[in-house]
């Protein structure tokens, strides 16, 4: 198959583009940069040169390519709200390319668009609208162009999607800790974070590719719920700083724009992802990552 694989130097674009590559898939990888170009040149993979809010270049990438996976997203936090609304645009461009074909569109969401604090499943459905999460405007976006006949599945990834080359919540909390002084975790430490290594959660995508699936909704989760205190201990084991417990009106001084993402409580269930994909992880736990150091290497 020729994919179209958008945010294919990314994070978790890269590892599912070495797992199409290995698959035998032809891939046109989406480039927004030089830099980017020459990096999927160097992979064999075509280039297809725009980027999430060139809406007339994704029309045209998708329309020449028998599936679309769509990774990409603008992760500067400082404009969260505005890059959700960009990526529900860039899903819409996508779907319409889509429209009267039996053509796959898999786009990626988040497992924070979920309630906190109980037990989500793949069928738990985010609230839309004004008082949602802002990243629920990707399912938005999806449910819309599926209810115009575009055969589209959602891939939620949790808040730590983790390994070699992480550069999202993780290293966050690593720089925050070694900036204060301290590793942190609020109250009792004992909300938690679902959590996924990154070579894990591209199979899922290729998975859903290659076993002809064409509606639904999979949790790329390996670990349910890590108990953020525990995160916070082996941060401040791997750095020899401090390990403390804030009050909710302290870590606000401590975190600052991160705080909302240390304080959620998620819990997110993959059973039904692993039984329809008979899909298992296979790579290290969140904790093993951070207790073999990888994200301490200097």
């Amino acid at each position: 198959m020729r994919i179209f694989l958008t945010g294919a130097t990314g994070f978790v674009g890269s590892a599912i583009l070495q797992e199409l590559l290995q698959s035998g898939h032809q891939v046109l990888g989406l480039a927004r940069s030089e830099e980017s170009a020459n990096e999927l040149t160097r992979s064999g993979v075509q280039v297809h040169h725009g980027d999430i809010t060139d809406l007339e270049s994704l029309r045209a990438g998708a329309a020449n390519c028998d599936a679309i996976i769509h990774t990409a997203f603008n992760h500067d936090f400082s404009k969260f709200q505005d890059n959700c609304k960009v990526d529900y645009h860039a899903i819409e461009a996508l779907g319409s390319a889509l429209i009267g074909t039996n053509r796959p569109l898999i786009v990626t969401s988040a497992i924070g668009v979920l309630p906190s604090g109980r037990i989500n499943d793949e069928d738990t459905i985010p609230t839309f609208g004004n008082s949602s999460h802002p990243r629920s405007a990707t399912e938005d976006a999806a449910t819309l162009i599926s209810k115009r006949g575009v055969c589209v599945s959602i891939v939620r990834l949790p808040p730590s999607v983790h390994g070699n080359g992480d550069h999202a919540f993780i290293p966050t909390l690593i720089s925050i800790a070694k900036a204060k002084g301290q590793s942190a975790y609020i109250g009792e430490g004992t909300n938690r974070w679902p959590s996924v290594h990154r070579l894990d959660a591209a199979r899922v995508y290729l998975m859903i590719l290659e076993k002809g699936l064409r509606n639904g909704v999979y949790h790329a989760v390996a670990e349910e719920g890590v108990v953020f205190r525990d995160i916070a201990d082996l941060i401040g084991r791997q750095l020899q700083v401090p390990i403390v417990s804030l009050t909710p009106e302290k870590a606000s001084d401590h975190f600052g724009w991160f705080t909302n993402f240390a304080q959620m409580d998620l819990v997110a269930s993959h059973k039904k992802t692993s039984e329809k994909l008979d899909w298992h992880p296979i790579q290290p736990k969140l904790t093993e990552d951070l207790a073999n150091d990888i994200y301490f290497r200097s």
